[in-house]
């Protein structure tokens, strides 16, 4: 068969197939009597062969060991093939992202772009200290990808470079707070902190909603910084959970303060107090719980407050009826 009619059946050009003869991957088998190339059946193999292995990423010199080399192992190379594969593929997808967000950050000009491009390698330096100024430099005319800033604050685990990301972000808007809300259920701990302590930064009632979701998580550490940032906010919902630190002994001066900040609205006075008394009339409750209990029942006006401080100035646990005797004093003296 003539190299026209190979070029034909195969697919292959002839400019190619001359090429692979160049090279020495293909050599006819023979040549007419005017002396044009003649290819064999065992040819035609041949070429379908070296186009297979082009498929699959194989260098034209990669398929020329291939084929003739006895002690060529296709495992070893197939497994080199995967690697370099998912190297493109990460490679690829990370500009992908890239693009994306540049587009999202919806740059008016090419001067626009490049300072996009250069704040996401900024946010992507190994040094802390230039991933804080490209935070704090979102406060200028430097159109921000939300989208960056949130992944770029759930890896954050440098604490001022976590603050000035948190509060880039809360300047952006609350384009981020959906997507910090699912931070909220991913497997790594950390992640699910540092996407709480975000939330309790963003501005809005869509922060609230996400909050208020939060205090039905699995993990403590979620339930707490949500319900301390709902109850500086006002939100009462947040009572239960930090009646709950305050038992644990987590953070339990910060949930009294929370709690003392929700008392300042008379309608949620008597649900504090009676959450707290309720609380140290619990059989499991023990004793340095019930100080600590006590203890929050200062800063909480009304009378259902003072009259459970008066009880427990005769409780027999002697810890807490000290603690209530001090208080009560405090109490009158104001």
């Amino acid at each position: 068969m003539l190299i026209g009619e190979v070029a034909r059946r195969s697919g292959v050009s002839a400019r190619m197939l001359r090429h692979y003869e160049s090279l020495g991957l293909l050599r006819p088998s023979g040549r007419t009597g005017s002396g044009y190339r003649e290819y064999s059946g065992d040819d035609i193999r041949r070429i379908f062969h070296i186009e297979s292995l082009r498929s699959l990423g194989l260098s034209l010199r990669e398929i020329g060991r291939a084929l003739d080399d006895p002690r060529f192992t296709p495992s070893a190379l197939v497994d080199d093939l995967i690697r370099q594969t998912h190297e493109r593929i990460a490679a690829e997808t990370e500009l992908l992202t890239r693009l994306r967000r540049i587009d999202a950050a919806e740059p008016a000009d090419w001067e626009d772009v490049l300072q996009v491009v250069a704040f996401l390698q900024a946010l992507g330096s190994k040094s802390a200290a230039a991933r804080q100024r490209a935070a704090l430099s979102s406060a200028g005319d430097i159109p921000v990808p939300v989208e960056a800033l949130v992944e770029a604050v759930l890896r954050e685990s440098e604490p001022n470079v976590a603050g000035a990301l948190r509060w880039a972000l809360a300047r952006s808007g609350d384009g981020g707070t959906a997507l910090l809300a699912e931070g909220l259920g991913s497997p790594v701990a950390a992640v699910r902190e540092r996407a709480v302590q975000s939330l309790a930064e963003m501005p809005g009632d869509e922060a609230d909603a996400r909050l208020r979701d939060a205090l039905a998580s699995p993990d403590v550490v979620v339930r707490g910084h949500a319900a301390l940032a709902l109850g500086t906010r006002g939100v009462a919902d947040a009572i239960p959970v930090l009646i709950g630190m305050i038992v644990a002994g987590r953070n339990d001066t910060d949930a009294a303060d929370a709690l003392s900040m929700l008392a300042s609205d008379t309608a949620t006075v008597d649900r504090i107090a009676t959450g707290l008394v309720d609380r140290l009339a619990h059989d499991t409750t023990e004793g340095p719980a019930r100080v600590r209990l006590t203890q929050a029942l200062a800063d909480i006006p009304g009378s259902t407050a003072s009259c459970a401080l008066v009880e427990l100035s005769r409780d027999g646990d002697r810890a807490v009826a000290v603690t209530a005797a001090y208080l009560l004093q405090l109490r009158d003296a104001r």
